[in-house]
């Protein structure tokens, strides 16, 4: 499988939190996987925006797992 984005995050968005999930490759040819969950309060998403950062994430996705339960009932 060919690589798009080396440094890309998925976040899971919820009420009060946040859980994202940052890949980046590693020094043995892998790849390095961190799970961190942050508040929604702005200061926890100013925290989770260095974080992405920190780690020279360019691309982020998302999705509204919720939404496509809600519409299957």
């Amino acid at each position: 499988m060919q690589v798009v984005y080396s440094r890309c995050a998925g976040l899971d968005v919820h009420k009060k939190s946040v859980v994202a999930c940052v890949i980046t490759p590693n020094n043995s040819r892998g790849w390095h996987k961190e799970i961190r969950t942050f508040s929604t309060m702005t200061k926890d998403l100013l925290n989770l925006s260095d974080w992405l950062t920190s780690h020279d994430c360019t691309h982020v996705a998302f999705g509204l797992y919720w939404r496509v339960l809600a519409t299957c009932f």
